[in-house]
C-alpha cells in the first residue's frame, strides 16, 4: 500500500514523539508564497523529503509487499469495499478494473498502482518523486506488470504537459495523504476532470480534514495543534519517517495544507464533475494518534467504537457526458 503522507496532522505519524522534536510555523499564504519564491521552495522542501523516504519505506514492514507480490495485492479496507461496489465482479469479492485505463496520481513507488494493474486496469501512476518511480518501474518489472503499468515522473500541476492525453480514462484515483502536499484544490480538481473520459470517475479517500488539527496528545486525547480553516500552509522540520521509528530522514522540512470539506467540495464541483456519493469513516489505515486503537485489517479507530470524530473521508465524482447538464451551469457540455 502507498501512503504520501507526511509526519504530521492526519497523515501516517509517530504522534508519540514529542512536541519538542517538532518545528511547526506558519508562512505567508499561497499567493504571496508563490510571487516572492516561486514554487520552489514548497515543492523542491516536499520532494527532497519524499525522495529521502523512499528507500526507507521500501525497506520497511509498513509497506508490505508480501501480498502484492503473491498476485492478491490489497488496497485498505474502505477503498478495497468501496470499488468493489463501483466496479463488481472480481475474484472473492473484490473489485474488477479489466479493460478499464485508470490514472493514479501521487502514487509513491507504486504498490497501490499494481494492485490496480493486478485487478485487470492498463495504469498510469505519476509522482514527483524520481526515485519512487524508478522503484515502481522495478516493481511492476518484477511482478510482470509492466506492459499494464507505466510510471512517469512529475508532480500533478505539470501533469498534462507530461501526459498529453485528455479525456482518456475511466477512472482516476488518488487516496491517502495526497490534497495535504497541495496548495491549490481548483486547479487540481480541474487536471482530474481534463483526464477523464465522458461519463468516468473519479475516486478519492484520504484522512478527513476535520481530525488533521490535531497532534500530541492532552488528556490521553488528541489536542489542537492545526487550524481548520487555515489558508497558510503548515511548514514543519521534523527528520523522523512513519514507516521507520529508528529512520532519520536527512530533508525533514516540508509544506502541508488543510482543505475543508466545503473547499475540496467547491474545488470538485467547481471543475463541473459531479459529486456522485461523500462518506465519512471513523477508521484510518494507521494509527494517526497513540490513542487510536487496532481494530483489525491495519484499521485503527477511537477507543470503544466511540464515534468522537471522522477519521477518513472518500468520495466518488462523475464526469457527466456529452449532452448533459453540468452540476451548478445551468446549461449543457
Amino acid at each position: 500500500m502507498h501512503r504520501t503522507a507526511g509526519q504530521h496532522r492526519l497523515a501516517p505519524t509517530l504522534c508519540a514523539v514529542e512536541e519538542g522534536n517538532r518545528q511547526m510555523s506558519h508562512t505567508t499564504d499561497e499567493h504571496e508564497h508563490d510571487e516572492q519564491d516561486g514554487a520552489s521552495s514548497w515543492l523542491d522542501d516536499n520532494r527532497a523529503n519524499w525522495d529521502d523516504r523512499v528507500p526507507v519505506h521500501v525497506a520497511s514492514d509498513f509497506y508490505d509487499l508480501t501480498a502484492l507480490r503473491a498476485g492478491r495485492g490489497r488496497l485498505t479496507p474502505i477503498e478495497e469495499s468501496e470499488l468493489s461496489q463501483l466496479f463488481p465482479g472480481g475474484e472473492d469479492g473484490t473489485f474488477d478494473l479489466s479493460g478499464l485505463r485508470v490514472l493514479h496520481l501521487q502514487c509513491h513507488f507504486g504498490a497501490d498502482t499494481l494492485r490496480l494493474a493486478q485487478a485487470g486496469a492498463e495504469v498510469v501512476g505519476i509522482d514527483f518523486s524520481r526515485p519512487a518511480i524508478k522503484e515502481a518501474r522495478k516493481l511492476a518489472a518484477e511482478l510482470g506488470l509492466a506492459d499494464r503499468a507505466r510510471f512517469i515522473v512529475t508532480d500533478v500541476y505539470d501533469l498534462r504537459h507530461a501526459l498529453p492525453e485528455p479525456d482518456s480514462f475511466d477512472l482516476v484515483f488518488t487516496s491517502w495523504g495526497t490534497i495535504t502536499w497541495l496548495p491549490k484544490l481548483t486547479e487540481w480538481a480541474s487536471i482530474i476532470e481534463w483526464f477523464l473520459k465522458p461519463g468516468a470517475l473519479f475516486y478519492f479517500a484520504d484522512g478527513h480534514p476535520v481530525a488533521g488539527v490535531f497532534d500530541g496528545l492532552e488528556n490521553g486525547f488528541p489536542r489542537f495543534a492545526y487550524p481548520y480553516g487555515s489558508t497558510e500552509p503548515f511548514v514543519v522540520d521534523d527528520p523522523s519517517d512513519y514507516a521507520d521509528q529508528e529512520a532519520r530522514i536527512e530533508h525533514g522540512r516540508t509544506w502541508e495544507w488543510s482543505h475543508p470539506v466545503s473547499a475540496l467540495w467547491k474545488a470538485i464541483t467547481g471543475a463541473m464533475l459531479r459529486l456522485d456519493h461523500y462518506e465519512e469513516h471513523y477508521q484510518i489505515p494507521w494509527q494517526a494518534y497513540p490513542s487510536l486503537q487496532s481494530q483489525g485489517d491495519g484499521m485503527y479507530g477511537w477507543p470503544d467504537d466511540t464515534k468522537w470524530l471522522p477519521l477518513a473521508h472518500s468520495l466518488t465524482a462523475v464526469k457527466p457526458m456529452v449532452g448533459q447538464t453540468r452540476p451548478g451551469s445551468g446549461r449543457e457540455n
